[in-house]
């Protein structure tokens, strides 16, 4: 990246010089005016935003909403079966598991089920006992969820179940988990009471999570409030997408702000492309 730390380096050879004599002229801070520490640009193009594209994983921070549909057949590529935990006599994981709400197999990005192990097992030394109740879902499977959620609600979508294409489960990069004291209630905005729940919101951005449908964006998200649904989009995008109060669909919005103005100034098209999302036309 041509450029990329110039003005640092030449900042640190002017603030490394040996003492000027004393007639030469000292140095002020208005003599540095317009120096942006740090500045990363693409072929000389600025990139205004505050994560680095190098930073970003364009399938880990995908969008899947009601506007932004995935594609019928998107499944990802690198899905590794969840096992259920084992521990030794002290306790310990011994297989890499997590403990699950059910018997079914479920399945996860393998960059994300990683991080998952490593985020429950932290919780338990916390004392907070987190079961994964959902993971990957197929085009298909969520299809079906939603006919059967709407005929036993008479046909009304209560905002909790959403339209093939549009779940964010497809992605292979959201779980619901469940605290244990919660696991014999139901799945309302009430489980946000649960220390297990304030765990997660309070810990997740560190192993690369986010709470995908927050109390306050229910407006933007088109989904009710889920404080047991995360969503993996990496460390970097995490930490920025929490400590700013974000919803994921917001971090788009920034994001496609950035790319906007970034080919305004002449930026290549090729750099950012993988970033533009664009629905796909299901039935």
């Amino acid at each position: 990246m041509k450029n990329r730390w110039m003005v640092i380096v030449l900042l640190a050879l002017v603030l490394a010089a040996p003492a000027l004599a004393e007639d030469d002229p000292e140095i002020s801070i208005e003599d540095t005016a317009g120096i942006i520490i740090g500045e990363v640009t693409y072929d000389d193009v600025v990139w205004s935003f505050p994560i680095d594209l190098s930073e970003m994983d364009p399938e880990l921070v995908r969008l899947a909403n009601k506007h932004i549909l995935l594609p019928s057949d998107y499944v990802p590529g690198d899905l590794v079966t969840m096992k259920t935990r084992k521990q030794d006599k002290d306790g310990n994981n011994t297989n890499g598991g997590v403990k699950k709400a059910s018997s079914s197999t479920m399945k996860l990005r393998e960059e994300c089920a990683q991080a998952l192990v490593t985020m429950l097992e932290d919780a338990l030394d916390d004392g907070i006992s987190l079961h994964l109740k959902s993971a990957y879902r197929s085009y298909q499977t969520q299809k079906t969820m939603y006919y059967n959620r709407l005929e036993r609600n008479n046909g009304k979508d209560l905002g909790y179940v959403t339209k093939a294409g549009a779940s964010d489960h497809q992605t292979g990069l959201a779980v619901d988990l469940i605290p244990k004291d919660w696991l014999e209630k139901g799945m309302t905005e009430k489980m946000a009471v649960a220390e297990g729940c304030k765990w997660m919101a309070n810990n997740c951005a560190r192993y690369g999570f986010i709470l995908r449908y927050p109390e306050d964006k229910e407006e933007i998200t088109e989904i009710n409030y889920e404080p047991w649904h995360l969503r993996y989009v990496g460390v970097p995008v995490a930490t920025y997408i929490m400590e700013n109060g974000l919803c994921l669909e917001e971090f788009h919005v920034e994001l496609q702000a950035a790319i906007d103005q970034f080919l305004a100034d002449g930026g290549r098209m090729s750099v950012v492309r993988d970033f533009i999302q664009v629905s796909a036309e299901n039935d």
